[in-house]
């Protein structure tokens, strides 16, 4: 299950038609020229104005069979490839939040996500073996946590500024600090003397849905993009667990695609970091092995996260409805030893998954949580999880797991 955010966050409930089977997403460029040449505009604009759904005026406008509809090139007004299937009420479902798509509105990985959480990965492992790759003194975790705990007390963190530490701390002295073996000339680090710039990453292939017939004779479906109400939910100080909020979004379930990882090796073996530090890896075997690593110490901190919560059958929602917490499938999960992922990527990563936090002391994790996103003092950091629920309104999936395979490779 995978979701990575789109340009457009959220979408208003006038920017995509949910029906008991689909979640459809207009061309919206036709769809007006079709209301315009029909006259019916105005009365589209005048149902956004008033936040009412616009099913009626496509039915008629377009026909009963709406999603069908084509402009007068022959162009579908409603995408084969920007709809989803239904996984939830569809009427429930409000500020939709769509996946990542390509110019031609096929969903895509793009190759900075895969990039960014490999970074992460490299520089959680640099710090975790600071002895192996004779990291600086001043980069070490001890310091680290130092100079957070200095910007904490002095007031130096506003709100939403926790993406910022990585850079603001430690980032440019792991990454930046490096100078070509042979450059006498006195370069800032900066982009130009990052050694990431001698992996590239892909974007991927498209994720379009495809059926694969299997040798009992039955089917399956890969990139099969649902739309499904996601669980944000939390825990009380008995750790019975807390219902916070319900989100829908898009997601593609059973990914299966491809993208390409390349190493600059000449580029690699010019760079010499300023203080000495060895770049931790000499081939793309070796990044994949920093990535799994990091895979398994989040899976690690997972298991011991839902292990601890507590089914909570008669937790009230917002709206004052029953909503029943039953956790035993992400439970059922999470009880492998071996983490069966490479990497976790996109929604679900959280602040386990897009910082070096589980390197950083808990309470300090909690403080800069406190400060930078929703506050829950005394509470480990992150607090709450999203989870995914099937079309039953079961919870069941968690997002964002993803496994490498090695197709092919080339020197």
């Amino acid at each position: 299950m995978l979701h990575i955010g789109s340009e457009l966050q959220q979408l208003y409930s006038f920017e995509y038609v949910a029906t008991p089977k689909f979640v459809y997403q207009p061309n919206a460029e036709l769809l007006a020229k079709a209301l315009y040449q029909r006259e019916r505009l105005s009365d589209y604009l005048n149902a956004i104005k008033k936040r009412q759904s616009i099913l009626p005026i496509l039915e008629q406008v377009l026909g009963d069979d709406w999603a069908r509809a084509k402009d007068t090139e022959g162009r579908l007004i409603f995408p084969k490839n920007t709809r989803s299937l239904c996984w939830t009420d569809h009427q429930r479902i409000r500020d939709f939040r769509p996946m990542m798509r390509n110019a031609y509105g096929q969903p895509y990985i793009p190759g900075s996500s895969i990039k960014g959480a490999i970074r992460t990965a490299i520089a959680y492992h640099l710090l975790k073996h600071v002895d192996q790759f004779q990291v600086p003194e001043k980069t070490q975790r001890g310091e680290i946590e130092e100079q957070i705990r200095a910007k904490l007390e002095q007031g130096h963190i506003s709100k939403y500024d926790q993406g910022k530490l990585d850079d603001a701390i430690f980032e440019r002295s792991l990454f930046s600090n490096f100078k070509l073996k042979d450059d006498r000339s006195k370069i800032k680090s900066g982009s130009n003397t990052d050694f990431m710039r001698a992996i590239k990453v892909t974007d991927s292939e498209p994720l379009i849905e495809r059926k694969i017939s299997l040798k009992d004779g039955k089917s399956r479906f890969e990139n099969l993009p649902i739309t499904s109400e996601v669980l944000v939910s939390s825990r009380y100080r008995d750790y019975r667990a807390k219902y916070r909020a319900s989100i829908y979004a898009e997601f593609v379930r059973s990914v299966q695609t491809s993208f390409t990882i390349t190493l600059d090796q000449e580029l690699l073996d010019q760079m010499r970091h300023q203080q000495g530090m060895k770049i931790p890896f000499h081939s793309i075997a070796d990044i994949l092995k920093i990535c799994q690593e990091f895979a398994q110490d989040q899976w690690d901190a997972e298991h011991n996260y839902w292990q601890n919560i507590q089914n909570n059958a008669n937790e009230r929602a917002r709206d004052g409805s029953k909503r029943s917490l039953d956790f035993n499938a992400i439970r059922d999960l999470y009880e492998a030893e071996t983490c069966p992922y490479a990497l976790r990527l996109g929604w679900g990563s959280n602040m386990n998954g897009t910082t070096i936090g589980l390197l950083l002391d808990e309470q300090l994790r909690s403080q800069i949580r406190d400060t930078c996103g929703i506050k829950a003092p005394g509470f480990e950091a992150p607090k709450s999880r999203r989870t995914v629920l099937d079309p039953k309104g079961e919870i069941r999936f968690v997002p964002g797991w993803a496994k490498f395979k090695v197709l092919s490779t080339s020197s």
